[in-house]
C-alpha cells in the first residue's frame, strides 16, 4: 500500500491550535490523574468551497481526524471515519469523491468530534485535535487542509451524561442551531474562523490498513402511535448505528427519544438497557421540517418516540454501520439439515455481519472497546466467515504496537483507557499461529515472530521464577464474568498484584510457548525454547495425583471447572486418568458451566482429543446459544442469558465464535 504524502497539514480551532499533546499513556497500577473537565465534547466543523472548471475522470480524497470525522460533499454524506489507532501510526482514508463532485462550484464539508474522556473508544483526553486531506482529480491536487478551511463549533449538541463506562456522551440535539444544514453548498459561513494550523505535530500518518464502514438503510418493521403522544418502532433485530428521522412541529418544541435493545414485561421499550447505559436523549425542533442528526452511534432495536402535540413524523429508519461482511463460508454440508444448528449459524453470522465496526468490539454499547483476548476468537470468527484477514492484522499490529506502553501489551488497544489482563497477550500468539494456518501468509509469520519472542521474553524476565508465573502487575481475568469462575480460588482482585502462581495463566503460558515453537518450526527457526521444564513445574504445582484434577494454586486444594478446562484445552493432561475425569466433568457441566473465555478452548479441546461429538453437542445445549434465540436474541449476547450477568450487553460478539466450529473448514487442522 502506497504511503500518500500529504500537502495538507493538520488543521483546527483556536482552542486547539496551541495545546501540547497530552501523554494519556501509562501502566495501569501506575497511579495517574488524567483531568477531563475541559476540552470535551467538541464538535468542530470545517468547511472549503472550490471550483472544477471539468469534471475529473478520478478524483481521490485522501482524509484523517482526530478524534473523528463525517464527510460531506455538495451536501451529500461521502463516508466517516477514520478507526481508532495510536498518533504514531495513524491512519487516513482513500476516499473515490469521484461521484460526489460536479463541475462548478464544490463545498467539501467535514463534522469533526473531539470527545475528551478517557475511555476505550479512542485515544482522547490527549488535546490532539485536527484534519488533515487533500483532494487529487486526475493525479493533480486541487485542494489540501490549510487556514483557507474555515470552521466553526456545532452548537446543536448539548451534553446531558454520558453512559456506559464513560463511553459516550448523552446529548440534546437542537436543530434550530445556527450550524445545521452547514453541510449544504449554499450555506452561509460569512461569520466563520478560519482554520488554524496544529502548532505542536506528533503524527505519523499511514494509510488505513483496514476498510472504511459501510452502511445500510433498515426499515422499521412496525411504527405504531401508542396513546396520544408516543409514536413506537421495532425495527425487527438489534443493530448498530443512528436514528434517522424527520419530523415537523414548532420551534422550540422538545421530542423525546429512548431506545433499547428490549421489552420489559409491560411490553414498553427498555431504554435503560441491562448493559448500563440510559437511552434517552431530547430533540429540539427548528422550523418547519427538522431531521435528527445523532452523531455518535447505539446499538438498539427499539425506539419510542414522546412527541409534542401536533408533531408529525416521517422517514423514520436506523442508518445501521458495520464493517464490509461478504459471507465467504457455509455451514458443514453435515450440519446443513440440523434446525438448531442452523439457528446457531445464523445468529453468529448475523452479529458478525452487524457487530464489527471499524475494530473487533467486545460490546456496542456500554464499552466499545478493542480488546485483545476474546478479541481473539471473535476476529479468527471473521476471518473464516469472511475469508477476510484485514481486521485480524488490525488486532494483531495493534497489539504490537501497544508494546510502547509496557512489552507486556496492554488489555485495551488505540485507546486512552490503560488496563492490563496478563492472559490476553499470551492468546494473541495461538490467533497468529491460527492465521498463518488459515491464510498460508509466511511473510507476516515471519514479520511478527521477533515481536513474539520479545513478548515472551518480557514475560519470562518479569514473572517467571523456577518455572511459574508469579507476582503479576497485570490483571488475571480467568473466567468472566467471575460468577463462571467456579470459586477459583487465588485472589485475582483487578488493581492490585497477584503474587500467588495459579494453574489458568501459567497454562496460557505454556500454550504461547508451545504455539511459539511451531512457529519457529514453520520458519525453519530453533525451538523459542524447550516447555518441558515448564510443564514439569506446572505439573508439580498444580496437578493433584490422587484426585487427578488440577488444584487452582500452589497452595489451594480447590480444583474450579475452569481451572480444568484450560489445561485440558491445551493439552496439559499428564495421563488417561486425568483426561478422562475432564471428560467426565464436561459431561456434567457442558459448555454453560464456563463463559467467555473457557467455552472456545473447551471446543478446540475436544477437538483436540478427537470429541468433536462433544463439542457438537455443546452448540446444540438448549442453556447456551439455542437460549439466546430462545429470548428473542437476534444477535449474541454477553453470557447464556439476558440474566446471566448483572450488566448483559444484548450485542456482544464474544459469543459469536461458536461459527468456526460450524464453518466448513478444517477446524482441527487450525487448533492442532
Amino acid at each position: 500500500m502506497t504511503n500518500h504524502i500529504f500537502r495538507g497539514t493538520w488543521i483546527t480551532d483556536v482552542e486547539f491550535a496551541a495545546l501540547e499533546p497530552r501523554n494519556v499513556f501509562h501502566r495501569q497500577l501506575e497511579k495517574v490523574h488524567l483531568p477531563c473537565d475541559e476540552h470535551r465534547n467538541r464538535h468542530i466543523l470545517f468547511r472549503r468551497a472550490f471550483d472544477l472548471t471539468a469534471l475529473p475522470q478520478n478524483a481521490v480524497l485522501y482524509i484523517t481526524a482526530d478524534d473523528y470525522y463525517k464527510l460531506c460533499i455538495n451536501g451529500t454524506f461521502v463516508t466517516q471515519g477514520p478507526a481508532p489507532a495510536y498518533h504514531f501510526a495513524y491512519g487516513y482514508n482513500t476516499v473515490d469523491v469521484t461521484p460526489y463532485l460536479r463541475e462548478g462550484r464544490n463545498v467539501i464539508a467535514v463534522h469533526t468530534l473531539y470527545q475528551g474522556l478517557i475511555n476505550r473508544v479512542w485515544v482522547s483526553a490527549d488535546q490532539r485535535h485536527g484534519l488533515l486531506c487533500d483532494l487529487e482529480c486526475d493525479g493533480v491536487t486541487v485542494l489540501s487542509s490549510d487556514s483557507s478551511f474555515l470552521t466553526h463549533p456545532h452548537t446543536g449538541y448539548t451534553e446531558t451524561g454520558t453512559v456506559g463506562y464513560a463511553t459516550q456522551f448523552l446529548e440534546t440535539y437542537d436543530s434550530r442551531a445556527a450550524e445545521v444544514g452547514f453541510e449544504q453548498p449554499d450555506f452561509d459561513d460569512s461569520a466563520w474562523e478560519h482554520a488554524l494550523p496544529r502548532e505542536i505535530l506528533d503524527y505519523t500518518v499511514v494509510p488505513q490498513p483496514t476498510k472504511s464502514l459501510v452502511f445500510e438503510t433498515i426499515a422499521p418493521v412496525l411504527a405504531e402511535k401508542r396513546g396520544e403522544n408516543r409514536l413506537f418502532i421495532d425495527f425487527g433485530a438489534t443493530y448498530v448505528g443512528y436514528l434517522h428521522l424527520t419530523a415537523s412541529g414548532k420551534s422550540g418544541d422538545v421530542l423525546t427519544i429512548r431506545c433499547a435493545q428490549e421489552l420489559d414485561e409491560n411490553g414498553e421499550v427498555r431504554y435503560a438497557l441491562r448493559a448500563n447505559c440510559k437511552y434517552e436523549e431530547d430533540w429540539i425542533l427548528g422550523d418547519g421540517v427538522s431531521a435528527l442528526d445523532w452523531f455518535d452511534y447505539k446499538s438498539f432495536r427499539y425506539a419510542e418516540l414522546t412527541l409534542p402535540e401536533g408533531c408529525e413524523v416521517t422517514d423514520i429508519s436506523f442508518a445501521a454501520r458495520h464493517y464490509p461482511f461478504a459471507l465467504a463460508a457455509s455451514m458443514k454440508p453435515e450440519y446443513r439439515g440440523d434446525e438448531s444448528l442452523r439457528k446457531v449459524w445464523n445468529l453468529c453470522v448475523n452479529s458478525q455481519k452487524y457487530g464489527v465496526q471499524e475494530v473487533i468490539q467486545d460490546c456496542m454499547e456500554r464499552e466499545k472497546g478493542f480488546y485483545v483476548g476474546d478479541g481473539c476468537y471473535t476476529a479468527l470468527a471473521n476471518l473464516i466467515l469472511t475469508g477476510d484477514d484485514s481486521i485480524v492484522r488490525k488486532l494483531i499490529d495493534d497489539a504490537f504496537r501497544s508494546t510502547f506502553i509496557t512489552p507486556g501489551m496492554v488489555t485495551c488497544l488505540d485507546c486512552a483507557m490503560m488496563q492490563e489482563i496478563a492472559e490476553y497477550p499470551l492468546m494473541l500468539i495461538s490467533l497468529i499461529l491460527w492465521h498463518y494456518r488459515v491464510c498460508g501468509d509466511r511473510d507476516y509469520l515471519v514479520k511478527n515472530y521477533p515481536g513474539i519472542r520479545a513478548l515472551l521474553d518480557s514475560y519470562r524476565a518479569d514473572y517467571e521464577k523456577d518455572g511459574l508465573l508469579r507476582d503479576l502487575d497485570k490483571w488475571c481475568v480467568v473466567e468472566w464474568p467471575a460468577n463462571f469462575r467456579d470459586g477459583y480460588d487465588v485472589d485475582i482482585t483487578e488493581g492490585k498484584v497477584c503474587h500467588e502462581p495459579h494453574v489458568a495463566l501459567n497454562a496460557y503460558y505454556i500454550e504461547a510457548i508451545r504455539c511459539t515453537n511451531k512457529i519457529a518450526a514453520i520458519l525453519g527457526e530453533e525451538p523459542y525454547r524447550d516447555e518441558s521444564g515448564l510443564v514439569g513445574a506446572f505439573l508439580a504445582a498444580f496437578y493433584d495425583e490422587k484426585r487427578h484434577l488440577f488444584t487452582d494454586s500452589l497452595v489451594s486444594e480447590h480444583s474450579s471447572y475452569i481451572g480444568n478446562v484450560l489445561p485440558f484445552a491445551f493439552g496439559l493432561c499428564p495421563d488417561d486418568e486425568c483426561t478422562q475425569n475432564i471428560l467426565d466433568w464436561i459431561g456434567q457441566r457442558g459448555v454453560t458451566g464456563v463463559s467467555f473465555f473457557g467455552a472456545f478452548p473447551l471446543k478446540y479441546g475436544l477437538l483436540r482429543q478427537g470429541r468433536r461429538d462433544i463439542a457438537e453437542s455443546m452448540l446444540r445445549d438448549e442453556n447456551a446459544w439455542l437460549r439466546m434465540i430462545r429470548e428473542g436474541a437476534t444477535t449474541t449476547y454477553e453470557g447464556w442469558g439476558r440474566d446471566t450477568k448483572w450488566n448483559t450487553s444484548l450485542f456482544h460478539l464474544t459469543l459469536s465464535d461458536a461459527a468456526v466450529f460450524l464453518a466448513d473448514v478444517d477446524a482441527e487442522a487450525i487448533f492442532e
